[in-house]
């Protein structure tokens, strides 16, 4: 249900008629605006690779502080060894954080909720991959939860995890930097998020609906997660209304793009797959119902939206930089993380 899925480094992918550019081994540059006058100095590429992997390192800590193993201790193994996974791309808390910077808000004020909705992505994921669901037996390069832990405990691990986060992040955020008023609409947008209006009816319908349902699965069941991240960082850092519907109609945007990428990224490697690989069960994606061209078309409009919300955000100058670069990376994969994609 999320847009952090992880490959091994893959093949270039291009658009017939529009490029969509995706070159693994170039660096990701973004700029504010398309045009830079010749006369002036070329801005320097921001270097997302860096700023990735510093918050990852510190949302990291923050998180296995926030899990100590407690009594019975089953449980909170089952939750560490979901959370804690190696190799975690932290994608909604890295956006979450970025969001709140991107309106002048401090970070501290942003961890708890980045750790939130790691804690309520990673019980998502448990629950996707149970054998009722998308029955997928591997995560984020590790057997998933249930294959280690078994199924019933996969069910409460991914159950305690949703309060914990909403407890997290009332207990743990600064109330000198983030007034009540705005905690509550943070509470509120992830319980929008993870319910029946969001990524559960997402899953709903990759299990039950038609074809015609693709639309409705990949907003709700890939894009819901970066939607929440973008507006609950720019909820924290005090966001007006009509940039909070920018946040989100980018943040879906991007979270979309990404898994359409990622299937497309999977179609082509499908020759070198193992048969138990090849016999997975699949979603309903763009790829299965139109095949690899028009998801290439899919994928270039979806990159153009998020960068056309990102345009009322120039005035903030240089703080809307990793904001551009996410649309890059989630369309051109141009570095890994932990020898992943």
């Amino acid at each position: 249900m999320a847009f952090s899925l992880m490959l091994p480094p893959s093949p270039a992918l291009h658009l017939a008629r529009k490029p969509l550019g995706l070159r693994p081994t170039m660096p990701i540059r973004c700029f504010a605006s398309a045009a830079v006058p010749t006369q002036s100095p070329k801005p320097k590429p921001f270097d997302l690779r860096t700023y990735w992997a510093t918050l990852i390192a510190e949302i990291n800590q923050k998180l296995d502080e926030a899990i100590p193993v407690q009594y019975p201790s089953r449980i909170y193994e089952a939750m560490r060894y979901s959370v804690l996974a190696e190799g975690a791309k932290r994608a909604p808390p890295v956006m979450c954080v970025t969001a709140c910077e991107l309106f002048g808000g401090d970070r501290l004020a942003a961890f708890p909720t980045a750790c939130a909705l790691e804690m309520v992505h990673a019980a998502s994921l448990i629950h996707d991959d149970l054998p009722c669901m998308d029955d997928d037996p591997s995560r984020r390069g590790q057997p998933s939860n249930h294959t280690v832990y078994g199924v019933d405990m996969a069910i409460l691990a991914g159950d305690a995890l949703f309060p914990l986060g909403f407890r997290h992040i009332v207990s743990q955020t600064p109330s000198d930097l983030v007034p009540e008023s705005r905690l509550l609409r943070v509470i509120a947008e992830i319980a929008r998020s993870v319910g029946s209006t969001g990524m559960a009816a997402g899953q709903f319908l990759d299990l039950e609906g038609g074809p015609n349902s693709v639309d409705f699965v990949q907003e709700k069941k890939f894009g819901e997660m970066a939607e929440c991240s973008a507006v609950c960082g720019g909820l924290l850092g005090g966001a007006e209304d009509e940039e909070i519907r920018r946040l989100r109609r980018y943040g879906r945007a991007v979270g979309v793009l990404y898994q359409v990428v990622e299937d497309i990224l999977k179609e082509k490697t499908k020759s070198g797959m193992s048969n138990e690989e090849k016999n997975k069960k699949e979603g309903k994606s763009y790829v299965r119902l139109y095949g690899i061209e028009k998801a290439l078309e899919v994928a270039e409009e979806l990159k153009d939206k998020a960068k056309t919300e990102l345009g009322a955000f120039e005035k903030y100058g240089d703080r809307v930089a990793p904001l551009y670069s996410f649309v890059d990376y989630a369309a051109e994969r141009g570095f890994t993380f932990g020898g992943s994609s």
